[in-house]
This record gives C-alpha cells, sequence and structure tokens, in this order.
C-alpha cells in the first residue's frame, strides 16, 4: 500500500478536508496535498507516529510491506432474535487485516439463531461497519426503540421490513410512521461473520 492510499482512504472515511487531515498529522495542508498526488511517497519518523497515533496502526510497516496484525474490538452482545437487549461490555478484541481495519468498527458477539442460514449464529462474531443507512437486502444491526437486532433490511416509500434467515421467524414490518415513531433505525451493516469451533 502506498502513502497517497493510506491518505486517501483516512479522507474518504472521515470525509475531512485537506487542512483538517493537515492538523491532525502535524503538517502542512500542502504537504498533504503531495501526498494524495502521489508526489510523496515517504515520510519522516515524527510525522509517521504522528499518523500512527491517529490511525491506529503503524504507518512505516505498512508503507514497507510488513504484514502487520490489527485488532478491533469486541463491544458485546447483540441479538439475532427480537425482543432482546445490545449487551454493551468490552468483551475482548479480534483480529483484523489492514483493509478490514480500515472498513469496519467493531465486532458483536451474537446470540440467537434467526439469521442462521446467512451463516451467522449463536456465539458467532459479526464484524460492523457503524452507519446510518444500507442497500435494501444488507443484513444490518437495527435499532427498533430499546432493543437490537441483526436482520436483512429492506425499505420503501410506505414501510421497513426487517427479515431473518431462519424460516421460524417470520419477518417484521412497520409502516413508515410506525418506524419514525419508535424509531426503527440502522445502525451498522454486517460486513462479515467469525466462527470459532
Amino acid at each position: 500500500m502506498e502513502l497517497k492510499d493510506i491518505i486517501l482512504d483516512y479522507k474518504n472515511r472521515y470525509q475531512l478536508s485537506n487542512k483538517e487531515i493537515a492538523q491532525q498529522f502535524h503538517v502542512t495542508h500542502i504537504t498533504v496535498g503531495r501526498w494524495l498526488r502521489g508526489e510523496v511517497k515517504t515520510i519522516q519518523e515524527e510525522t509517521a507516529q504522528n499518523m500512527s497515533r491517529v490511525l491506529g496502526y503503524d504507518v512505516q510497516s505498512v508503507l514497507q510491506g510488513t504484514a502487520i496484525t490489527l485488532k478491533k474490538p469486541v463491544l458485546g452482545m447483540a441479538k439475532a432474535g427480537y425482543d432482546m437487549f445490545l449487551e454493551n461490555d468490552y468483551l475482548g478484541e479480534e483480529s483484523v487485516s489492514l483493509e478490514e481495519y480500515q472498513r469496519g468498527d467493531y465486532f458483536l458477539k451474537v446470540e440467537g439463531d434467526s439469521m442462521i442460514n446467512a451463516g451467522i449464529v449463536d456465539g458467532s462474531y459479526i464484524y460492523v461497519h457503524q452507519c446510518e443507512t444500507v442497500k435494501n437486502g444488507d443484513i444490518a444491526l437495527i435499532r427498533i426503540g430499546d432493543e437490537v437486532t441483526i436482520k436483512r433490511y429492506y425499505k420503501d416509500r410506505t414501510k421497513v421490513e426487517l427479515v431473518a434467515e431462519n424460516p421460524t421467524v417470520e419477518p417484521r414490518v412497520f409502516t413508515s410512521k410506525e418506524a419514525e415513531m419508535l424509531p426503527v433505525k440502522v445502525i451498522g451493516k454486517v460486513l462479515f461473520v467469525k466462527h470459532y469451533l
């Protein structure tokens, strides 16, 4: 991975201006522009340390092509069912690749079997990108009032439908008005699931 790729990913992920990036990395916005154009391919040690602190991984190792292990937190339990609440406890960390590190935000341990046909089983870990919108059919982490669930999400002008991946679990359908009142809100997109034997 090149320096320009690291900076571009960070800029796009957090919707930052060159000036904001410059402030965080303690360089000028002109330097950030040169990085983004690929005019500069190496950085000074002090700058690398600042970048590593902000990004959460060893930038020099990535630039040198050295394999690095990165960690994301397991922030609690998510229920693959209904009428259950998200438990917000730190349960440890899971290893991820650099690409996964840049795409997602945290893991949740799954309880329940409503998403079993999607490979999301009781005791597995889902990796979540925190967001407020997903495409129709995406598997999402959804808040329904105080309850949190993992389901396939479908929305049109008149309704929101949450569909399980288990034939014994009925879909839940909310009118647009009900979805607004409760509320029914996407709080993350499930990127992948991890299983341990």
